[in-house]
């Protein structure tokens, strides 16, 4: 029975520098793209070697603008790939060219280690020792060496792993070595260290091997009397999750049936697979899911901006971008799916707000629970100002072809902008929108043209018409429009603003 490490998952904050570090700097393999088994709304990527080999494996979840996580007692912190010993000198000169500070050579154990770090700060240790994949990568890592656990009761996750045919093999200072037929697992003693806080460059859990279906019942079996466990289908593996008695999160995953089941080895990594049980949902999920590009493909240039944003490309793109402003507690994925299907051939640039209450995201802040910050207001939406500016120049967009999107707390964002800063927004369709200035300016707006939608059933709706009134009054082509709906979303929605939409950039083609 082959033991050993299956696959490393860690959570990336920033897609295209992972893909670019783990693709285009170590030289992996992408095997698969999907929407997460456990939340189809967060991207997971696969890389490993040429045919995507078990023990070869390292899977990322996409949080896209996250926070860096904390590393300590109950997680995996380091992660170790085998390279050639003869390349360890190459792999310097690798560093070295792309700016990437290195660490080494050093020796554990008996073996040369270079350290680096991947962009959201997760330790890779590249270990010169010769282990064999069955499809290996030219100038590339060839499997898993190891992985270095955290742990303050070293003695119970030590007793713990040899479940998954691991046994002692030597000490150095406070890291105990596990041995299993292919690879290595550091216990690493750290009494007194702070527990680990999952975020960007933190990983989730590390899996073990479990040789078939059965080996895995058996296990479930063994740990009747542990504590609770979970299997899950993960279609190109069947899991089991536990804790060990720190706390570290452990899956026992199948060999099969592998990366190939719905992809041939020379297609790997292309498609976006989406859980079967979010079929009903999956275009409203490749709107939402982050994008990025291979090394060697076109790609857009990231900009640095005063507020985190996102596009989404259609393949189709028709020239037009919709500017998507969420609501309170949303992101700036929230309204992709609805912007999808309202403008199906726009490019989708979500915005994420700055403010924050109680941990959600917000626009602006408020005062008391009725009450907007008013100096707040007129201090985001000069941000926000410049943000447009910097997006239009930065990624070469079409002035005239843009559309700003806001719903509730994103659409207060952008009446507040329209009305103090004229001219900027010439389009914007906004959804359940209310006034948010106290004292609007009297300025300029007729180059404005906007689109209300209240909801007959929201108890905000009475409150729309005093900002229709502010923006005609000062020029702006503005109407509202009623429909039967309450403060959410609705069909109609879509129906009505796609309508307006289409009228305001009639299809020529």
């Amino acid at each position: 029975m082959v033991s050993g490490i299956h696959h490393v998952t860690g959570i990336t904050s920033n897609v295209q520098a992972n893909v670019d570090f783990y693709v285009g700097f170590l030289g992996l393999r992408l095997v698969k793209r999907t929407g997460g088994y456990a939340d189809a709304e967060q991207l997971h990527l696969v890389y490993g070697d040429g045919i995507g080999s078990p023990g070869s494996l390292l899977t990322f979840l996409v949080w896209e603008a996250a926070g860096r996580g904390r590393t300590g007692i109950g997680q995996v912190s380091e992660l170790a790939l085998a390279v050639p010993p003869v390349s360890l000198g190459s792999w310097i000169t690798r560093a070295l060219a792309a700016n990437m500070p290195i660490e080494g050579p050093s020796r554990e154990f008996g073996e040369p280690v270079l350290r680096l770090k991947d962009p959201d700060g997760l330790i890779i240790k590249l270990v010169g020792v010769d282990m064999e994949t069955p499809a290996p990568l030219p100038d590339a890592p060839t499997r898993l060496r190891g992985v270095t656990l955290l742990t303050d009761k070293a003695i119970e996750t030590a007793r713990f792993l040899t479940r998954f045919g691991y046994g002692q093999e030597g000490r150095s200072g406070v890291t105990q070595r596990m041995r299993s037929d292919t690879d290595i697992v550091d216990i690493r003693e750290v009494s007194g260290f702070v527990p680990s806080v999952t975020g960007g460059g933190v990983p989730d859990h590390v899996a073990f091997r479990a040789p078939s279906i059965d080996d895995l019942r058996a296990m479930r079996l063994s740990l009747l009397d542990y504590g609770p466990t979970e299997v899950h289908d993960r279609k190109y593996f069947t899991s089991l999750y536990v804790r060990d008695p720190a706390g570290i999160l452990m899956e026992y995953a199948t060999e099969g049936p592998g990366m190939t089941v719905d992809e041939t080895p020379a297609e790997l990594g292309r498609t976006l697979f989406l859980p079967p049980h979010d079929a009903a949902r999956a275009e409203d999920l490749r709107a939402m899911l982050p994008q990025f590009s291979l090394p060697g493909e076109e790609r857009l240039p990231a900009r640095d901006l005063p507020f985190i944003h996102r596009f989404n490309w259609p393949q189709d793109h028709d020239g037009t971008v919709l500017v998507l402003l969420h609501g309170s507690g949303g992101n700036e994925a929230d309204l992709m799916p609805i912007a999808r299907r309202m403008a199906p051939h726009a490019a989708l640039l979500g915005v994420r707000g700055r403010a924050t209450e109680e941990g959600s995201n917000r626009w602006f802040r408020r005062v008391d629970a009725m009450t907007l910050d008013q100096q707040d207001i007129r201090s985001e939406a000069e941000a926000f100002a410049a943000f447009v500016e910097g997006a239009t120049t930065g990624y070469g967009l079409d002035r005239d072809r843009l559309v700003f999107l806001g719903y509730s707390n994103g659409a207060n964002m952008l009446a507040a902008v329209i009305q103090l800063h004229p001219g900027l927004i010439r389009r914007a369709v906004l959804l359940r929108g209310i006034q948010p200035l106290e004292k609007p300016p009297a300025l300029n707006m007729s180059e404005t043209r906007v689109l209300l939608i209240t909801g007959r059933d929201d108890a905000l709706g009475r409150h729309a018409p005093a900002l229709i009134d502010a923006l005609v009054a000062y020029g702006a082509q503005a109407s509202i429009l009623e429909i039967s709906a309450s403060h959410d979303l609705s069909a109609a929605d879509v129906i009505e603003a796609r309508e307006w939409i289409e009228r305001e950039f009639p299809i020529t083609r």
